[in-house]
């Protein structure tokens, strides 16, 4: 066992047994979730929503913070403006605008519209690139190679437009009761972002960077280096914020919470789980450069981790992520609409099955904090997220309705 995991496990196993809290004080709950792209939304939605069915004294939507990294950001800032993970589940996954109030139609799809400004802005230099190259190689003879090297400044910084995360996000937070500023938010929610030109993590949301509109921090924060162009704010370009960690925890630590939960959509997928699993090398290119950094995100995901375990042993970090064997999740393809349903359920079923499975360990931890498992609700195998066959309107509010009533009625009475 590597060595920072032994002192990690034994960090853990000398915390307290038990810390008293007053009644009267609430317990400072911290949320981190990490990115992976649209794929991580959706696990993200599924896992956050099982937790808030299962946990007795938990509000996903009044954390003391929220720490939101590339697809993270998304779900984190809709849960500081108040949007539950069953409505966010609605809204993206059932493409129900109803759901939530002022929302615009966001698809998975509209993430892979081509970058036209960006290439037009490419294009539109390239005459004089090529102008000066040749003026270089006429004056000095050098190479070919290179005089027209600074050709590779028309190669687009992203292929892809962000922009609809932005609008889509500036559009639901325009509404009454939630907002797009950083300031005006009931709880403190940061999004971490890379500046480009330093290589440095900005958290947007803490003071001198508050300014910045939620939306376009998200989008900057989401900005994934090669699919979509950065994000220029005040001069300076920013993409995604798993650049330099994965996940930014230490920021929700440095906030003095008690408990930290923390969601990891992303884990490299261990195929010698599964008897006659064809070899990741079969699949060609985008399979192994998703392997490779899976493992990279991972890996300094659990080397931080240990080392807050470490640093803040008086802190419960509890993390949900999907189990290393999951092919569906590592092949899937979530730009389908079925795929994000499924997988969307399949991320709450895993989520409660792993309530179940550490209740033991789990209920003593969350009883620090004045929390409980519901464990009549994760023994009830009739709940589901996602309905698996879509209903069409006119009868899609109703049916809709009439399922949240039944989930009402089965969370609330299974304490």
């Amino acid at each position: 066992m590597p060595k920072y995991l032994k002192q990690a496990l034994q960090a853990q196993q000398s915390k307290p047994s038990a810390r008293p809290r007053a009644s009267t004080s609430a317990p400072r709950v911290g949320l981190a979730l990490a990115g992976g792209g649209p794929l991580a939304a959706v696990y993200e939605i599924g896992a956050l929503a099982a937790l808030a069915e299962a946990v007795d004294g938990l509000d996903l939507n009044d954390a003391k913070i929220y720490v939101g990294v590339s697809a993270g950001a998304i779900i984190a800032a809709g849960l500081a403006n108040g949007i539950t993970p069953h409505q966010m589940c609605r809204l993206f996954i059932e493409s129900d605008v109803d759901a939530v109030d002022g929302a615009i139609l966001f698809k998975p799809e509209t993430l892979l519209r081509p970058a036209m400004q960006e290439f037009r802005k490419r294009l539109a230099s390239a005459p004089g690139l090529l102008a000066s190259s040749a003026f270089h190689y006429a004056r000095n003879r050098a190479s070919v190679a290179s005089s027209f090297e600074r050709m590779k400044e028309v190669l687009p910084a992203g292929f892809f437009s962000g922009d609809a995360i932005g609008r889509f996000l500036k559009g639901t937070f325009a509404k009454a009761g939630r907002s797009n500023d950083f300031r005006k938010l009931r709880n403190k929610l940061i999004i971490v972002a890379t500046d480009l030109d330093t290589g440095k993590a900005v958290r947007f949301g803490e003071p001198g960077f508050d300014s910045t509109p939620i939306s376009v921090a998200v989008q900057a924060s989401a900005a994934v280096p090669g699919l979509f162009p950065p994000v220029e704010i005040g001069g300076h370009h920013f993409v995604d914020g798993a650049l330099r960690k994965t996940m930014h925890a230490s920021i929700a630590l440095e906030e003095g919470v008690d408990l930290l939960l923390c969601v990891n959509p992303i884990v490299p997928y261990n195929a010698r789980f599964q008897r006659g699993a064809r070899k990741l090398a079969k699949g060609g290119l985008l399979d192994v450069l998703s392997q490779t950094l899976r493992s990279i995100l991972h890996s300094r995901l659990e080397t931080g981790l240990a080392s807050y375990q470490i640093s803040h042993p008086e802190v419960d970090i509890l993390l949900f992520q999907p189990s290393q064997d999951d092919a569906e999740l590592f092949f899937t393809n979530i730009f389908s609409y079925n795929n994000r349903r499924r997988m969307c359920e399949q991320a709450y079923q895993n989520t409660r099955l792993m309530l179940w499975q550490q209740r033991a360990e789990l209920g003593e931890r969350l009883a620090r904090h004045g929390m409980a498992l519901k464990l009549a609700v994760l023994r009830d195998t009739s709940l589901s997220l996602v309905s698996q066959k879509p209903v069409h309107k006119p009868l899609a509010q109703l049916d809709v309705a009439l399922g949240d009533l039944e989930r009402y009625l089965k969370v609330a009475h299974g304490i």
